[in-house]
């Protein structure tokens, strides 16, 4: 008796213990996802907003709790890499993003690649950098597949084709690569224009509050591209995009809120009607 008295204790000691080690290794995860993790990082959970960039004010505070959870945790070595960038540490931001797209960071791959290909911290060399933006691509990530498409240089022409068919696999569950393929679709780059599908991949990237995914489904339901002509909904798109910093869809409001522009015989502007 009291030796199974002592094995429940011993268990229960055991489960509180458990989670004050949980939280104390999340914390500095948390921390680093807040201050340094990057909207467009697949490897980051939909819960994190991220930021564009790493905040002055945050330096210092992104590296030391990067610093402890990209021990463990491959997006936060990514996000150490993004803080010591932002600190203008290049030799420092490139060991960690080595290590991190050791470890299958494909949002490091890609920032290698782009050191690469404009010689930051690095000699340039086009030929690393279209290897890194392909091992990136092939992972799935957006950012990979439009610099590979873009890179060009190397003897090798961009291939829209090929980036459509990588944006294919990566717009199954990342808002970027449904706006992307949105945008392909749209322009019928790399194969036959949609606007219907592309219209689709635009909401699904709207639905994630994606801004400029925002933007473009305000426009085509403005124009009934792909749909329904809804004056009504693309308002409604617009002011959200624009609620998220979108310039274009700013413009696209004050359109609506001034429609009619008054010009001179020379075509000039003269003025507005606003409502």
């Amino acid at each position: 008796m009291r030796r199974l008295f002592r094995q429940v204790l011993l268990g229960a000691i055991a489960a509180l213990a458990a989670p004050v080690s949980v939280h104390a290794q999340s914390a500095d995860l948390v921390l680093c996802d807040r201050l340094a993790a990057d909207p467009s990082d697949p490897d980051k959970p939909a819960d994190v907003r991220g930021v564009s960039e790493v905040a002055a004010a945050d330096i210092a505070t992104a590296l030391k709790y990067c610093a402890v959870a990209g021990k463990s945790q491959r997006r936060a070595m990514y996000q150490l890499g993004r803080a010591y960038a932002a600190n203008r540490q290049m030799t420092e931001a490139l060991a960690a993003w080595r290590k991190a797209a050791d470890k299958g960071s494909s949002s490091a791959m890609v920032e290698l690649g782009v050191a690469y290909g404009t010689g930051n911290g690095v000699a340039q060399d086009d030929a690393q950098a279209r290897k890194l933006f392909e091992r990136a691509a092939e992972a799935g990530n957006p950012r990979g597949v439009s610099n590979l498409a873009a890179l060009g240089g190397g003897g090798a022409p961009a291939d829209p084709a090929r980036s459509r068919e990588l944006l294919g696999r990566a717009a199954e569950t990342n808002a970027e690569a449904q706006y992307q393929l949105g945008i392909m679709l749209s322009e019928g780059s790399g194969g036959e224009r949609d606007d219907v599908k592309a219209r689709a991949m635009f909401e699904k990237a709207a639905a994630q509050n994606h801004p400029a995914a925002l933007e473009r489904m305000g426009a085509f339901a403005a124009e009934g591209r792909g749909g329904p002509k809804d004056s009504s909904a693309a308002k409604s798109y617009y002011e959200r995009a624009a609620a998220l910093g979108d310039e274009d869809a700013k413009k696209a409001l004050e359109k609506l809120r001034c429609p009619y522009v008054i010009k001179d015989k020379r075509g000039g502007v003269v003025s507005t009607l606003c409502f």
